[in-house]
């Protein structure tokens, strides 16, 4: 089955239907939300993540809220609920405020519920065929600094999962490999939730592209052999100076390429950069569950009474970064000169 099929997000009928990234690789299912609770229940517990493909999921949670009783009555009060819901899901990921304010927005624009319900949906939809077609704009801007026979490191999964479809790091692999640029892809496994062994390896498996998944403290190895060729990740949020907020282990394998002269890259849409962050200090880290930390596959690793400190991101310096691969094109220091170029009107 092909990466273009892989839709974590999809409405059907009147439900969000979101493919269930607990369970993979073991188990393929759904989990369908039928209002916001539902939508916030599956960004939380992680049944949905990836910046993108959170904020498409909230962006359908306000259609759902289009849906709930009482908004007939009063549409804005309503929808201003629910965005206030899915904002305190989780709060490192940028898009899924901007998503949630776009959504909002447009109670001022239609004050009649009926035509409002119809623009809501739209622009979900909208978001959503957005995403999709910035990660394929991305993934081809990405290819292009990628050399023959290439080897790419890369953490968590930044793929079709985590996004619309396609994927933003996945997405420059995935046109890659479809120019015949790419040998290989080394997985780091990531800890704790285990998103690169359970979802990056289980996307690229699936799309037939070598991969060998490497435990995360194996990365510093593998970059000192010579055998990998340039680094590329996501991300959830960039401040304006380029310092950059993605999965937790991601700053160590920023440092150990640089110690080792391999290229970092980072592959994110324009909606993940936040110009009102001057700098990195400001992406508040989200800290996540202690039995993420003390137990793995369902048994417990650690002593009961230890203390654990769990976050599920880091921010890596823009000093780092080789560059920023966005839909738009890529961008090198300074980076907030070029976030602000490529966000001018076309």
């Amino acid at each position: 089955m092909g990466s273009t099929e892989i839709r974590p997000v999809r409405w059907e009928g009147n439900v969000l239907v979101l493919i269930d990234q607990r369970t993979l690789p073991g188990e393929e299912r759904d989990v369908v939300c039928r209002n916001v609770q539902d939508v916030c229940s599956a960004i939380s517990n992680m049944t949905v993540r990836g910046a993108p493909a959170i904020g498409c999921a909230a962006a359908y949670g306000m259609v759902l809220a289009g849906r709930e009783d009482g908004f007939d009555d009063a549409p804005k009060d309503v929808l201003g609920r629910a965005a206030k819901e899915l904002a305190a899901t989780r709060p490192t990921a940028v898009n899924l405020f901007w998503a949630v304010d776009r959504m909002k927005a447009l109670s001022d624009q239609y004050p009649d519920p009926d035509a409002l319900r119809v623009v809501l949906a739209r622009e979900a939809q909208t978001i959503l065929e957005e995403d999709l077609a910035s990660c394929r704009a991305m993934g081809d801007a990405g290819a292009e600094l990628i050399p023959e026979h290439a080897v790419i490191m890369t953490h968590c999964n930044a793929g079709a999962l985590a996004t619309a479809g396609y994927g933003t790091a996945l997405g420059v692999v995935r046109s890659a490999w479809a120019q015949g640029k790419l040998d290989r892809v080394y997985a780091c496994e990531t800890r704790p939730r285990q998103q690169g062994a359970r979802l990056t390896a289980w996307e690229l498996v699936r799309d037939g592209i070598p991969v060998t998944l490497i435990s995360d403290t194996a990365a510093g190895s593998v970059l000192a052999s010579g055998r990998v060729s340039l680094v590329v990740v996501g991300a959830d949020r960039i401040a304006a100076n380029g310092d950059t907020a993605n999965k937790i282990g991601t700053y160590n394998l920023a440092v150990l390429a640089k110690e080792n002269d391999v290229p970092f890259y980072v592959a994110a849409p324009m909606s993940t950069v936040d110009l009102s962050l001057l700098d990195g200090s400001g992406i508040v880290i989200e800290e996540r569950s202690r039995e993420e930390v003390t137990f793995c596959g369902g048994g417990r690793i650690a002593p009961e009474e230890v203390d654990v400190y769990n976050p599920a991101f880091d921010v890596t310096p823009a000093r780092y970064l080789s560059a920023i691969v966005t839909e738009r094109g890529v961008i090198r220091a300074p980076f907030q000169e070029g976030f602000r170029r490529l966000r001018k009107p076309r």
